[in-house]
């Protein structure tokens, strides 16, 4: 799951329930919930649960149930009214999940599991009673999948260590992590925190749900999970980044548990299975520590994708960002820079080129357009961050030549020249409504806006 669509606020019965959940975590560390399946099937929890859900969009799980198909057939309180029943009853079992493969940057696919809506909905239901038990005991250094905790904050606090002396990094990764999470341990981590059977009962039903893929023939064929299944989460799954943020928690509280970053003078920023430790002794002993907590785990890191540098002389990527220390050519300062990495901007840039491709100009513009604005707003609004400037800058101006190519082939004009004329960056803008990607950084009182 990436994250809600579109923001929706979380009606006060349901607030005010999470509440005293957190209240009572924080207050008790040791305190185990026993009562808490009877909230998952609450009809506003479901309703809110299925809001979340539709607010996230996605497609259509292995039954092809889509939510056009849910609202436009049986209705959504019908569709509750069954899920609401089958929870009650204990009678509930999920369906298998489908995977799906994405396409990759660097020309590889990553797997992506889509549960039912029905199983998202339950998903997320469970999600809203647990979350805040398990939020009351997360770590500072966490800031993946956590309420009123976002990326942003993850990188300022990777600026911050840097700004303290500790510009000596390692830049993790953990291999394949959703796909060698241990259930046995995960689900012991959970009990910790939850001793009602039921809840536990649930989360195991989805750990072990089948996962299906649809072959080229149209054959379905079960390409893993299942009850003899030890391991792994599907990526996809709304309960499976709270799951895996819980899991690596067992890190963080050891790290914290032992004063680590004072011991090491290592500091550790962690975004879910994404994380950096920031250092000013060395790295050779945090290292050492991360490798002996990961295999505890039954967890290791990716030999190939991991490394130790210096950010003085090289610079790293962290959450879509290259992050590294640089001298400022006005005052000549070391300073953290950071700025959209290479791979973002690639990215971007070849989404944007599909959209405009040739066969599109048998699209109409303003349909076609208002795709192109919509990947380049959601893009910027997460980039147009701290030393953005000459990397928006540079963007901005490949996307007025990649629309002005477009414009020519619609228009047949073949020579460059009168493209410039014919579509002047004002007439892309006033005209066209092409989206202007802003050209100074966002935190300037005075930046370029749409």
């Amino acid at each position: 799951m990436t994250g809600i669509a579109m923001k929706l606020e979380t009606p006060e019965n349901i607030r005010s329930l999470q509440r005293k959940l957190y209240r009572k975590a924080k207050q008790e560390p040791c305190y185990r919930f026993y009562a808490l399946y009877d909230k998952v099937y609450r009809v506003d929890i479901l309703e809110f649960a299925y809001d979340l859900v539709r607010a996230n969009k996605g497609s259509p799980g292995i039954d092809g149930q889509s939510f056009e198909a849910i609202e436009a057939g049986e209705g959504v309180a019908a569709f509750l009214a069954k899920l609401e029943e089958a929870l009650r009853n204990k009678t509930y079992k999920p369906s298998p999940v489908k995977r799906v493969l994405i396409p990759k940057a660097d020309g590889g696919k990553r797997p992506l599991g889509i549960p039912t809506i029905c199983d998202r909905v339950a998903q997320m239901a469970v999600k809203l009673v647990i979350e805040p038990i398990f939020e009351a005991d997360f770590c500072e250094s966490s800031y993946g999948f956590r309420p009123k905790r976002s990326a942003h904050d993850a990188v300022d606090a990777v600026v911050a260590a840097l700004q303290t002396g500790h510009t000596e990094v390692i830049d993790a990764d953990i291999a394949k992590y959703f796909d060698t999470i241990p259930h046995a341990k995960l689900l012991a981590t959970v009990a910790e925190r939850i001793s009602d059977g039921e809840i536990l009962h649930l989360i195991k039903l989805w750990l072990k749900a089948p996962v299906v893929e649809e072959g080229e023939d149209g054959k379905k064929r079960n390409v893993g999970g299942g009850k003899a299944n030890r391991q792994g989460t599907p990526q996809g799954g709304v309960i499976s980044p709270l799951l895996a943020n819980l899991y690596l928690h067992l890190m963080d509280r050891i790290w914290k548990k032992y004063g680590l970053d004072i011991k090491l003078g290592a500091r550790m920023v962690r975004y879910a299975d994404d994380f950096v430790v920031l250092c000013r002794k060395g790295t050779k002993r945090p290292m050492e520590v991360i490798q002996r907590i990961l295999n505890r785990l039954g967890l290791s890191l990716s030999p190939t994708k991991t490394r130790e540098l210096d950010s003085r002389k090289d610079s790293f990527r962290f959450l879509g960002f290259a992050i590294g220390m640089k001298k400022s050519t006005r005052t000549g300062k070391t300073y953290s820079h950071v700025e959209p990495s290479k791979k973002a901007l690639g990215a971007i840039r070849q989404k944007i080129a599909y959209l405009t491709r040739r066969e599109m100009t048998c699209v109409p513009l303003d349909a076609m357009m208002e795709k192109v604005n919509q990947t380049l707003q959601g893009w910027v609004e997460y980039f147009h961050y701290r030393n953005c400037s000459r990397a928006l800058g540079k963007l901005k101006w490949q996307i007025e030549e990649r629309m002005r190519m477009q414009l020519r082939k619609r228009h047949k004009i073949r020579h460059r020249v009168t493209g410039y004329v014919r579509f002047s960056r004002s007439k892309l803008y006033e005209q066209y409504g092409l989206y202007k990607v802003p050209t100074t950084a966002g935190w300037t009182t005075a930046h370029a806006v749409r």
